[in-house]
């Protein structure tokens, strides 16, 4: 049951673009804070695109305070080790100092946090794409339906309808690499000897660039990461070309057979966009559509959650939206601004390939805990 919200003797109302990770997160949070919330999703039902997802220690801290880690922790996968290897040989093994992360599928993280929602009483509507707002707190739906809210959140993801109708500046570019995600069966018996809980982030850089991200979701499920640059034709084409990477990875061919059979996978260049602000009057942009960044350090859903949290968090402080949001921005932009700058270095650069590039600096926002507003280990 969400808490009664007031403000100036009026329950306060947010309409919200966008039914992933970003958009969930705020509605749940301030539901609980006794806002009444419209979620606007333009699919016909909810789901989740992709693959796996990696979520650290900040990420799971929103998912205790919105009451939705144990439904997550149940069925996803904790390595005993992130390990990197170079031309198939280890370079180096990571523990992070306890700091806790996890991986699960993109679909289960999803179930969990849109099982909440639907509990805390977020009405959510489906088939329903916000195509315009305005600052002033009014939304456009595809159908001509306008509707009015003391709040709007952009969470309508890297082609934004909410952000451009208003006309934020941003900078996009997108990176030389990008990724084919696929969930394929583990596999364990057929790998043989091995360390096959672990993540192992796969680099080799001869006869030409290819990576293979190998990540355990659970006991039945892998997600590999397929990355290559985006002029390869063999590395970037979907469906994959199977001996182009049984070539380069033979250990891994009971998993490439697999991933091989996937018809409708996809070949994602690495973007990232930042805008001049997050706000404008009565409207907040969250998620990819404001801060879309390479998944070097597979931080684009953890901040997305987090500052969706935060946002609902600085409200129950700050009720006045216009002052509250500002406020939200001026609390979270750095820490985010910082993540996006490094994973956009380690993009550009094929940092990972080098191991032991989880720093102090690259889990900045991993230790961050919003619960609290302070950094853990």
């Amino acid at each position: 049951m969400a808490n009664i919200n007031k403000h100036n003797g009026k329950t306060q109302h947010a309409e919200i673009a966008g039914a992933g990770f970003a958009g969930l997160t705020a509605a749940v949070a301030l539901r609980q804070r006794g806002w009444s919330v419209r979620l606007h999703e333009k699919g016909p039902e909810l789901r989740a695109f992709g693959a796996g997802i990696y979520l650290w220690h900040n990420g799971l801290r929103v998912l205790e305070g919105i009451g939705a880690l144990e439904d997550v922790l149940n069925g996803s996968h904790t390595p005993p080790v992130y390990e990197t290897w170079m031309h198939n040989k280890s370079v180096s093994r990571e523990t992070f100092n306890g700091l806790p992360w996890r991986i699960m599928t993109r679909q289960h993280l999803h179930n969990a946090i849109a099982n909440k929602a639907l509990a805390e009483g977020v009405e959510i509507v489906v088939n329903s794409e916000v195509v315009a707002a305005d600052p002033s707190g009014r939304i456009t739906l595809a159908s001509g339906e306008v509707r009015e809210a003391d709040l709007v959140i952009g969470a309508d993801g890297v082609g934004s309808k909410v952000r451009d109708s208003i006309g934020f500046a941003q900078d996009r570019w997108i990176s030389k690499d990008g990724l084919i995600r696929l969930l394929v069966p583990r596999k364990k018996k057929e790998l043989g000897h091995g360390e096959w809980d672990n993540t192992i982030d796969m680099w080799n850089f001869w006869p030409r660039v290819q990576r293979i991200l190998y990540s355990p979701c659970n006991d039945d499920e892998l997600y590999l990461g397929f990355m290559a640059p985006a002029d390869d034709p063999n590395g970037s084409r979907v469906p994959l070309k199977l001996e182009s990477w049984v070539d380069m990875f033979p250990f891994l061919e009971p998993v490439l057979v697999e991933a091989a059979k996937h018809q409708t996978a996809r070949y994602d260049r690495y973007e990232t966009t930042k805008l001049d602000t997050w706000t404008r009057g009565r409207v907040a942009i969250i998620g990819d559509a404001a801060h879309a960044m390479c998944p070097a350090i597979a931080q684009g859903a953890g901040c997305a959650m987090v500052n969706a949290y935060s946002l609902a968090r600085e409200l129950e402080e700050i009720p006045d939206v216009e002052d509250g949001i500002r406020a939200w921005e001026k609390r979270m932009r750095p820490l985010t601004d910082r993540c996006q700058e490094i994973t956009g270095e380690y993009a550009a650069n094929r940092s990972l390939s080098l191991g032991n590039q989880f720093t102090a600096r690259a889990l900045e926002t991993a230790r961050y805990d919003p619960t609290r507003r302070v950094f853990s280990w």
